[in-house]
């Protein structure tokens, strides 16, 4: 794949084993197929491998190599004409998940309402989509979705109450706010 000697190479290594798997999960849901996720993650580690000294003298490694994720995924998803997988993959396995432990509600209608939120996640603005997908669809703690993008951890919490108020202007629903009890109040505005 690349050659990594030295100093150098342990670090690159240590990053890769760090992040690997939350670049695999990204990828999964962007993606939809695990061995072609396997691949994209390969590329980006490869990339970043070769150019590892110049990884190094960015401002924030994390964020330098997120966007070498998004632009490996959108890379391989343009190759094949195909839009993230999202939607899909992420709402089947949620739906899944909670026939299982929801017996009293039908699978057709877990998977309808699981399909919409998702779809509407899909439209957000990138940092928003970014936010939601890494904190909520993957479950990342909100320190480490502010290091993976590279902004501090208010501005996270920013993102997502922006992101909830669109969310629930575009399904019809109540604003939770951040405390996740409803205001009773209809959200009309950003």
């Amino acid at each position: 794949m690349y050659e990594r000697i030295g100093r150098l190479g342990l670090t690159f290594d240590a990053f890769h084993d760090h992040h690997r798997r939350l670049w695999m999960r990204y990828a999964h849901t962007q993606i939809g197929g695990r061995a072609a996720a396997e691949s994209v993650v390969d590329a980006v580690a490869a990339r970043l491998g070769r150019h590892w000294q110049h990884v190094l003298a960015q401002e924030s490694v994390p964020r330098y190599a997120w966007a070498v994720l998004k632009e490996e995924i959108r890379r391989w998803l343009d190759a094949r004409g195909l839009h993230p997988a999202l939607v899909d993959t992420a709402a089947f396995h949620a739906a899944i998940g909670k026939m299982f432990l929801d017996r009293t509600r039908d699978g057709a209608d877990l998977l309808a309402d699981e399909l919409g939120l998702y779809a509407a996640i899909a439209g957000l603005p990138e940092r928003q989509y970014d936010v939601v997908v890494l904190r909520f669809v993957l479950g990342v703690e909100e320190e480490q979705v502010a290091e993976y993008l590279g902004i501090d951890a208010a501005t996270v919490r920013s993102q997502v109450r922006h992101a909830r108020r669109r969310l629930a202007r575009h399904l019809d629903l109540y604003d939770t706010g951040t405390s996740g009890s409803g205001t009773g109040t209809r959200e009309t505005a950003e």
